[in-house]
């Protein structure tokens, strides 16, 4: 396989093209142009170094699809505790700052550093990188951001510091994808976390086809 460095135009290569990984092509910025583009070809960048950003377009492809999201009874007892209260796009440099600085078991670090804060707080002025903000008694305590495009949300990334609120968050975006009309969440990564509240890991030829479907439309 070739892995591609990218033109100062904001275009990609086939996601067929991908290593087995999912690494598509490295090089290029963060401009909304061209993120806007990757999602809409199935990439994501997910990390960068000193001197280029890795773009990614895994196979499998995780998605959630609302209507198959899984309520588990011990969440459903928080949910109905009304112990936290939810905001939407609010405090989005908050929340994605949260994701960026909050440590991950496993995890010895983070993508997010402030060229994509500033990347994805760029997108969230323009209108298409939201959050779902979790807060316990006016403190933010979990939240999740990510982008829309179509009928599609490309969940990013989630992060807590109180237990339950990125669960909290979670099916905060479920009940909004529901409300507008959202086909799928894209999980980007399998992993199973994602798997307890119904997400499946799909052919990457599949997601191409259902992403393309959720681009004719709008919310």
């Amino acid at each position: 396989m070739t892995v591609y460095l990218l033109p100062e135009e904001p275009v990609f290569p086939p996601v067929e093209d991908a290593e087995p990984d999912g690494l598509v092509a490295v090089g290029g910025d963060l401009s909304a142009n061209r993120l806007l583009q990757a999602y809409a070809n199935g990439i994501f960048p997910w990390f960068k170094d000193e001197e280029n950003i890795y773009w990614f377009s895994p196979d499998p492809r995780m998605i959630l699809l609302p209507e198959n999201f899984m309520l588990s009874d011990s969440l459903k007892r928080i949910i109905n505790g009304k112990k936290f209260n939810v905001k939407f796009n609010t405090v989005f440099g908050q929340v994605i700052r949260g994701c960026a600085s909050v440590p991950r078991p496993g995890q010895d670090g983070t993508w997010i550093d402030d060229d994509f804060i500033e990347a994805y707080t760029n997108l969230h002025f323009q209108g298409f990188a939201h959050s779902i903000e979790v807060f316990f008694k006016e403190k933010l305590v979990g939240g999740l951001y990510g982008v829309s495009l179509g009928t599609a949300f490309f969940g990013e990334s989630m992060f807590f510091t109180m237990s339950n609120a990125s669960k909290i968050a979670l099916y905060a975006l479920v009940q909004l994808c529901r409300q507008k009309g959202i086909t799928f969440i894209d999980c980007q990564m399998e992993t199973p976390h994602m798997q307890r509240f119904g997400a499946l890991a799909i052919d990457r030829k599949d997601y191409m086809v259902l992403l393309a479907e959720s681009l004719k439309s709008k919310v």
